[in-house]
């Protein structure tokens, strides 16, 4: 069994566990109520009361929250204290719109910190280990959250931040880091420039991974375990509701444990927002229950994904929740079938000869979408005869539409070709966007 930060809730009863949410539910309905003006018009305009809500299930009642909400209410007018107890401030990118901007109490830190230590000790975290941040310091609550975790863990940090992959390199080198977070495409991106530089990852001290920030395939997990030699994890997490700290593996890697004292889920149909059965596949729906500055009921994350509630044999009673497969607003629709980048990613890392870099260009030629999938391949087959060459690009084509459902037109390009990126990976290049 891998060790567990906080046994009481991680493993409690789920009669205790509903209890103990509909308490925290109700106090933080009657926070929002009280003090954060456009939550009371939204209970009025629904014709709600705080008072109404007796169960979990009544929850449902509730309108959404939106990241509109934020952007309407810019910058402070969703905190529920005021600014004098916000010790933290931090926001969004804003590169699709306006940012979102988040603050914490000096308790919301402390609950933050406590929740990244869950499920970095559950990956194999250990007050012994040296833990490389290869995450943007800066408004992106990223690399604070895993910073102070491990901090709560009793880890030493290494604050590398994003970017100088050489750097990042002789770092774990020389400092002999053991724990690499970051997104894991970067990680990829650090794993092809210590081959080009002639660097045996098995000489490093590495030994876990804690990976977020974007999407990404079981495929992707095997590729960084099989070349950094380390134990690759996910987690979850997002900054309207926390940052990191809401989801994470543990060292079964059979979905991630998701904090239900602190957040509660709901999965619903993403175009009519009706809420589903437990086990579908759906768009998931938070609720803060330990929130003080910045209180968020049942918050649209638009990200894809479902839930199981049967045991898991590490011993926490916690929900899982499975990879998430996309964003409702990164899923593509061609010639009216849902895609998300994922689905592709997985093919691809199952076909031998593929490098783990692809780029998925989408255009239109009249009323016809037209995809493309940009893939690295191995030296080999690139520079291979091309009536080899066809064949496999037409295998990776067949394999391709039998799990979309939709053709693409695959590209194929020497290694190298993909731009790599310090933090989030491009993955799709909609032309279609740009000519609206």
């Amino acid at each position: 069994m891998s060790q567990i930060w906080d046994r009481e809730h991680e493993c409690m009863p789920r009669e205790e566990l509903e209890q103990l949410q509909l308490e925290r539910l109700q106090a933080t309905i009657n926070r929002a109520y009280k003090n954060v003006t456009c939550y009371r018009n939204k209970f009025k305009e629904s014709g709600i009361l705080p008072e109404d809500i007796h169960s979990l299930a009544d929850l449902a009642k509730l309108p959404f929250t939106t990241k509109d909400d934020l952007r309407v209410n810019y910058p402070y007018g969703m905190f529920a204290v005021p600014l004098r107890e916000v010790v933290r401030i931090h926001a969004s990118s804003g590169t699709t719109g306006k940012a979102t901007v988040v603050g914490y109490t000096r308790n919301d830190i402390k609950t933050w910190s406590n929740l990244v230590a869950r499920f970095m000790t559950a990956a194999g975290v250990t007050h012994d280990d040296l833990v490389q941040i290869s995450f943007g310091y800066g408004l992106f609550t990223g690399a604070f959250g895993l910073h102070y975790g491990a901090e709560t863990i009793g880890a030493s940090v290494i604050p590398m931040g994003a970017g100088n992959t050489e750097k990042q390199i002789t770092i774990m080198q020389d400092y002999r880091s053991t724990v690499l977070v970051g997104t894991p495409s970067y990680a990829l991106t650090i794993a092809d420039r210590m081959e080009q530089m002639g660097i045996d990852p098995k000489s490093l001290s590495l030994r876990v991974g804690l990976f977020g920030g974007e999407p990404w395939s079981e495929g992707m997990r095997r590729e960084l375990e099989s070349r950094l030699f380390i134990s690759a994890t996910d987690n979850y997490g997002l900054s309207e509701v926390i940052g990191p700290g809401v989801a994470g593996d543990c060292q079964q890697k059979s979905g991630m444990h998701l904090y239900e004292d602190a957040f509660y889920p709901e999965i619903i149909d993403p175009q009519s927002g009706a809420l589903l059965p437990p086990g579908s596949v759906g768009e998931l729906v938070l609720t803060t229950l330990t929130k003080e500055a910045l209180p968020m009921l049942r918050y649209r994350t638009r990200d894809i994904t479902s839930l199981d509630y049967s045991p898991c044999s590490c011993g926490r009673t916690l929900v899982r929740m499975k990879k998430t497969m996309g964003r409702t607003d990164d899923m593509l629709i061609i010639k009216g079938v849902n895609v998300f980048p994922s689905q592709i990613e997985e093919v691809l890392f199952a076909i031998d000869g593929c490098e783990p870099h692809y780029q998925i260009v989408v255009d239109k030629k009249g009323p016809m979408d037209l995809l493309e999938v940009d893939i690295e391949v191995t030296e080999n087959i690139f520079f291979d005869e091309m009536k080899r060459q066809r064949r496999f690009l037409e295998m990776v084509e067949k394999k391709i539409a039998s799990t979309l459902g939709v053709g693409a037109t695959v590209r194929l390009v020497e290694p190298g070709r993909i731009p790599r990126h310090e933090g989030k990976a491009v993955r799709v290049v909609d032309k279609r966007r740009s000519e609206e």
